[in-house]
């Protein structure tokens, strides 16, 4: 397993691994769609998505996210994850941000073996203020779990690896199964 950079020894701890914020955000606009029925395709919803999504936001290392209560943002994080094809791994947050109301995924928690790339956040504020995040602030820590043998279908080896080797947040990607 190699995180890159490499975290200095501070960020390790008994079984975890502290990972900070990158400087990539993409925010969702106002829809004046009442709902979008995700039970049609995969094509529609991709093409839904797009829709909502605002353009990537880059902010500089002293910039400020300012994360509205109630709001979904997508970001992702500073440092680079490549995973063995017997290693698992998960990422949760910060229990002191949690505690202020931010959560850091709403579903992917799970790090595949065979992983390449940095890890999309998905930022949820549940609280009544708003949240000032800026990129490099410790944001979650990664734990790791060795299979009892290697992955049958790692993700770097599927036709329908989606996310394989992401550097910036990708929306979505249409692959049929």
């Amino acid at each position: 397993m190699f995180i890159i950079p490499s975290p200095s020894t501070e960020l390790i701890h008994g079984v975890t691994v502290d990972v900070r914020l990158g400087n990539q955000f993409y925010t969702f606009r106002t829809n004046r769609n009442r709902y979008i029925d995700l039970s049609k395709s995969k094509h529609y919803t991709s093409m839904m998505l797009k829709k909502i999504m605002n353009k990537k936001k880059v902010l500089s290392d002293s910039d400020k996210f300012f994360l509205r209560p109630q709001s979904l943002v997508l970001a992702m994080t500073f440092e680079k994850i490549i995973m063995p094809n017997n290693l698992v791994g998960w990422i949760d947050g910060r229990s002191s941000l949690a505690r202020l109301g931010l959560m850091i995924h709403a579903t992917s928690q799970r790090i595949d073996p065979g992983w390449n790339g940095n890890i999309v956040l998905e930022f949820f504020n549940s609280s009544n203020v708003t949240l000032s995040l800026c990129p490099g602030m410790l944001i979650g820590a990664l734990s790791f779990e060795t299979l009892s043998s290697p992955s049958l279908r790692p993700y770097n080896t599927r036709r329908n690896s989606k996310y394989l080797g992401q550097n910036e947040v990708i929306l979505s990607k249409i692959y049929e199964d």
